[in-house]
């Protein structure tokens, strides 16, 4: 009972806390924006951004965005303890809330228990501030006495200080606990934005520690928080380990304040001295540097070519290195699956079949066992595995590693537990689960993965069979993009590419794809775009019936839109969902399936309509499409000329048409 009570109060006093240090000051004297301005729009894309930016793995953000006067410029800080997708999930959230109770400011500020985020329109890199400032406290008096309780929390608060300023510029935080009288323990934090310097984060906390005795004395817990920096002390442990650091990944080079100049007294008194020492040392030197400089070339003209080698092996050295660590033995997979038992078979697609299994540590891993007839040589099997392993994101499967043997191929994926999207979504029983808040969460979840691939990965890729059934669902629902078995890399400065080789799903497929093997990003967009309207209506894209007549998903969208009656486009168990949400899914969705793929959105732009409801989007054309006996989508128009110039598979929409290769490689 005592443990019980115990715990109860914890939470009643992180509540309490919680409540309190989630403030928001809006800076009206700082200027205000129009909804909609340039301003208005540049601070939601800079804010939606963060979410993508899964490569910082310190809880440290700082980016702007905009030019001239509408440049926006946001910070975003999490406690030192927490794990990046937590971080960037409470940061979203604090963005929404902040957008949301400061309107129209061009400057402002929220703290909550875990982050701090605040946006303006000047630059705050490197800069110290100190207004404004927010403090609170628990309504909980200290046990004994008040000065000898003061006396430890300042000490420990001293130490904070100095372990805080002396991280380095991707993190300035420390945690610690002392003992006080009557048994009592002070948990503590202290923590400064790793921007500014040591001394400036030094002088930031010892101010906000100064501050305890006018808000918090007598008090068992409290906290004062800055724009730069933060403190909080607490009857009770709130904060876990703090997350060790890589100490090889180089940290930014933090501001630092600028120094205080001679005063023109001193520069007097040795004005003279300066001159007879420039005479002397300004022609010495110049023959000194103009002989370093030959003696320099000398020795770098010959070894050049040998440190272009070295650095060469170097790379290689890695590369062996890593693809060391991702190779499996083909047994071991052997015996995690009991010998690629049936009973394991997850499913079957057109690269082969996957299965089910267990490592020896317990893991549980998915193998896609390849065809023994792909073609394909070892080389190029291994080069295109450790490209695909290096792609880390949280809504796209993770590769842990492959196997070769023999003609045996290999791939090794994390397992995710709820299946495929198809799995639920097209089912009239299981659809159920999926209300409309999971499934608006696996639209934007969707999006993230494809801009990732699109724009933030190391490798620019686009994916080309974006289906239902390549979107797998972990434990809490959240998608997880897979089958990168047809996925093509382009050069970051290259907007399309064209193949001779039509891969991909008939229905997802757009049009200058199928028809002329002309794929971009935008040919991604077109499938997402198919994708979301077939999680909105739970309807495939293959066809609707109604009574005598069938309908593919585009026709039946595109007419229930335009006659006023999209209502009937929405999947009828949703009747929990918003309408404002599910409506402009259905137009988000027709932007993207619109037959010019020049007025399609960028997935940039789709991760921010998703996100900011104060967008105004456009209005959707005519999608590309026909219907005919079969369940394909082509435009009119060029529906002769494709069935006469390509060859193909007699598969159904729902089939992929594969080749061999895992990707495509484009060189960078």
């Amino acid at each position: 009972m005592a443990s019980v009570s115990f715990s109860l109060l914890c939470c009643l006093f992180v509540i309490i806390i919680s409540q309190a240090s989630s403030q928001t000051p809006c800076d009206n004297s700082k200027g205000n924006y129009t909804i909609h301005s340039t301003y208005h729009n540049n601070l939601n894309t800079l804010l939606s951004s963060f979410s993508s930016h899964t490569e910082i793995k310190y809880g440290f953000y700082n980016f702007s965005y905009g030019q001239g006067t509408d440049k926006v410029y946001a910070i975003g800080l999490c406690r030192g303890d927490l794990k990046p997708d937590e971080c960037l999930r409470i940061l979203n959230d604090t963005r929404v809330s902040l957008t949301k109770d400061c309107p129209n400011q061009k400057e402002a500020i929220m703290w909550t228990v875990e982050c701090m985020l605040r946006y303006t329109n000047r630059s705050i890199l490197g800069v110290m501030e100190n207004q404004p400032t927010n403090h609170n406290y628990y309504d909980k008096n200290v046990t004994g006495s008040v000065n000898q309780f003061n006396d430890a929390l300042e000490s420990l608060m001293r130490n904070l200080t100095r372990t805080a300023a002396s991280g380095d510029s991707r993190s300035k935080y420390a945690t610690a606990s002392a003992k006080a009288p009557n048994f009592q323990t002070i948990y503590a934090q202290a923590q400064c934005t790793p921007d500014i310097s040591s001394e400036d984060c030094t002088k930031c906390l010892e101010e906000a520690i100064s501050i305890i005795p006018e808000c918090c004395s007598g008090k068992a817990g409290g906290n004062v928080v800055k724009p730069s920096c933060r403190i909080r002390f607490d009857p009770y442990i709130f904060y876990g380990p703090t997350l060790k650091l890589d100490p090889d990944a180089p940290p930014t080079t933090p501001l630092q304040s600028p120094s205080t100049n001679n005063t023109s007294s001193q520069g007097n008194r040795k004005s003279n001295t300066s001159r007879t020492i420039i005479a002397i040392v300004v022609p010495v030197g110049s023959v000194v540097l103009v002989l370093s400089l030959f003696c320099i070339y000398l020795r770098l003209w010959k070894p050049r070519k040998k440190i272009e080698i070295k650095r060469e092996e170097d790379k290689d050295e890695d590369e062996i290195t890593f693809a060391e660590s991702l190779q499996f033995n083909f047994d071991t997979i052997r015996v995690a699956t009991n010998e690629f038992d049936d009973c394991n078979k997850l499913g079957q697609g057109g690269f082969g079949a996957v299965y089910k299994g267990q490592l020896s540590n317990g893991q549980v891993i998915a193998v896609k066992r390849l065809s023994r007839d792909s073609g394909q040589g070892d080389m190029e099997f291994e080069n295109e595995v450790l490209l695909v392993a290096k792609l880390q994101h949280r809504n796209l499967v993770r590769l842990l590693g492959f196997s070769l043997e023999g003609r045996e191929r290999l791939l090794v994926y994390e397992f995710v537990p709820n299946k495929s999207l198809d799995y639920f979504i097209f089912d009239p029983i299981k659809k159920i689960q999926l209300n409309w808040q999971k499934r608006y969460k696996i639209i934007g979840g969707i999006a993230r993965g494809i801009l990732y691939l699109h724009e933030d990965s190391r490798l620019r890729i686009i994916h080309r069979d974006l289906k239902a059934s390549n979107i797998l669902l972990d434990e809490q629902m959240h998608p997880k993009i897979s089958d990168f078995g047809m996925a093509r890399l382009i050069r970051v400065d290259q907007t399309q590419g064209n193949t001779s080789r039509i891969v991909g799903t008939y229905g997802y497929m757009a049009p200058e794809y199928a028809i002329y093997g002309q794929f971009s990003a935008k040919s991604d967009v077109f499938s997402f775009g198919v994708l979301v309207l077939e999680i909105v209506s739970g309807q495939k894209n293959s066809g609707i019936r109604r009574g005598e007549n069938v309908e593919d998903l585009l026709t039946f969208v595109w007419r229930n839109w335009r006659e006023g009656t999209a209502t009937n486009i929405v999947d009828p168990t949703l009747n929990d969902g918003s309408r404002n949400e599910i409506m402009r899914c259905i137009h988000i969705g027709l932007l993207c399936v619109q037959e010019n793929d020049a007025g399609r959105p960028t997935m940039t732009s789709v991760v921010l309509m998703l996100n900011s409801y104060s967008l105004s989007l456009p209005v959707p054309s005519e999608p590309a499409f026909v219907v005919d006996s079969r369940t394909r989508s082509l435009p009119s128009s060029e529906l002769t000329e494709h069935n006469s110039s390509q060859t193909r598979s007699s598969e159904s929409t729902q089939n992929s048409v594969n080749e061999a290769s895992i990707t495509e490689l484009y060189p960078r």
